[in-house]
């Protein structure tokens, strides 16, 4: 199979070691491991390892919000000052909306002071202006996801983590899925360089997740399938600012009569990629999951798409240097 020989390549130069799925009109076609799971070269990964999918994350807590928007709990166009009165003045200007789009104008997170969620609240209770006015730009930053956390939970009394287990992870099947904080979880990917140095442990704050292919997977067929958000919900969450180079809080999302064709988002941390591309017309979906960050996993999708479409296709060229 031309995705295997691929996949065998991608690893033995080095450019891959990670999980992989690929799906093609609805059925997993290839689904498979390449490597190890952390930087001690002991254990060789399987398809049950979960991995950090980074920025991947943020579509939870947009969905958590979407649904609250449903059952009438809130508005796109609601100040958050409604929900969190006691944030400084600029929270009266930002709306759900800037915060799902990323155009809020609230500056980034200061990590250097961040050692839990309260200090991220913390850190927001500091801020005493935005850097432009919101609606009138975009800069992606971390705050705005925060601040979504920090909503879902001021809304529903909940920890957010919890929310996302009961009304999302539950409901789409996502039976692996665990988000921080955790501890003593079995199969977990670990970070590491082309060093074999390891990744720091994660920062104690809530909203990482790490999960498989196979939740991957089902994540992408609940949130396109009505179960989670209706149709209206999911088009306007993959709204982007009217600028090159803007993400949704889908990433990259592609509409045709206001549904849903195509999915794109990819997520870093530390030395994990992760990357999700789905494309409703052509029925196919694949998945990479990596734990040894090289940056080749659009050369690869675009490989293993090419082949998917009977198309030539580019064998990945091994990096200089390693």
């Amino acid at each position: 199979m031309q995705i295997d020989s691929l996949m065998k390549w991608s690893n033995k130069i080095g450019i891959f070691n990670g999980n992989v799925l690929v799906s093609k009109n609805n059925k997993i076609i290839y689904s498979t491991s390449f490597g190890f799971t952390d930087a001690s070269k002991t254990n060789r990964l399987t398809t049950d390892y979960r991995f950090n999918i980074g920025s991947i994350t943020k579509e939870f807590s947009a969905v958590a919000l979407m649904q609250l928007k449903e059952q009438g709990k809130l508005k796109l166009n609601d100040k958050i000052s409604k929900f969190i009165p006691e944030l400084p003045k600029w929270a009266n200007e930002v709306t759900i909306k800037n915060l799902l789009s990323y155009t809020s104008g609230i500056p980034d997170v200061n990590w250097k002071n961040i050692k839990s969620d309260k200090d991220l609240f913390n850190g927001l209770m500091l801020i005493d202006m935005l850097n432009f006015k919101p609606g009138e730009n975009y800069e992606y930053n971390n705050n705005n996801i925060f601040l979504r956390h920090f909503i879902v939970e001021r809304l529903t009394g909940m920890n957010y983590k919890t929310y996302v287990e009961k009304f999302i992870f539950q409901p789409c099947a996502m039976n692996s899925s665990v988000m921080t904080l955790f501890e003593n979880e079995e199969n977990i990917a670990k970070g590491f360089n082309n060093d074999f140095v390891p990744d720091k442990p994660d920062l104690p704050i809530t909203g990482g997740t790490y999960l498989t292919t196979i939740d991957l997977l089902n994540w992408e067929n609940c949130l396109c399938s009505k179960k989670v958000i209706n149709k209206k919900s999911l088009y306007e969450i993959g709204q982007q600012f009217n600028l090159p180079e803007t993400q949704s809080a889908l990433g990259q999302a592609k509409y045709k009569n206001k549904k849903i064709i195509e999915h794109l988002h990819d997520g870093r941390m530390g030395n994990y990629e992760a990357l999700l591309i789905s494309n409703k017309n052509e029925k196919f979906t694949i998945i990479l999951l990596d734990n040894n960050y090289n940056g080749r996993v659009f050369e690869i999708s675009d490989a293993i798409i090419s082949i998917l479409k009977n198309q030539k296709y580019k064998l990945p060229e091994k990096t200089t240097g390693k």
